[in-house]
């Protein structure tokens, strides 16, 4: 009965495990639909910035450093001990206003973990 009871957690573990990874990688062309809610303010293709600042790159950025971009000083502060990677910006994309109390982005977050991985994963593929 040992046994079984090992042998059962142990492949739901694998199976957990390999799920996790598995949404962690996210999709790209999901994540590009995922971004139409973002486009209104940002482009991730080039360095223009728009109402938000460009996302061109921001994997490895500081936050709060885009050239030409005028941040709020709540997240220049934010910024400076922090670079922009998977962990911060699923963070961030959840729940904004959370993260960097005092930000001037109006956007209240993505609630689905899904849309989340996605939208990095789209994001991730524009980079510098």
């Amino acid at each position: 009965m040992l046994f079984k009871i090992i042998s059962f957690t142990a492949i739901m573990l694998s199976n957990s495990v390999s799920i996790a990874i598995g949404e962690e990688i996210g999709d790209p062309d999901a994540g590009k639909r995922v971004f139409a809610k973002c486009k209104a303010c940002h482009v991730v293709d080039s360095a223009a910035n728009k109402i938000g600042p460009s996302l061109l790159g921001v994997v490895g950025r500081v936050p709060g450093t885009v050239e030409g971009f005028t941040y709020s000083k709540a997240m220049i502060v934010y910024g400076e001990d922090k670079v922009w990677d998977e962990d911060s910006l699923a963070a961030y994309l959840r729940a904004p206003r959370a993260i960097v109390k005092g930000t001037r982005m109006a956007f209240v977050g993505l609630k689905k973990d899904e849309d989340i991985t996605n939208i990095i994963a789209y994001i991730k593929q524009f980079e510098e």
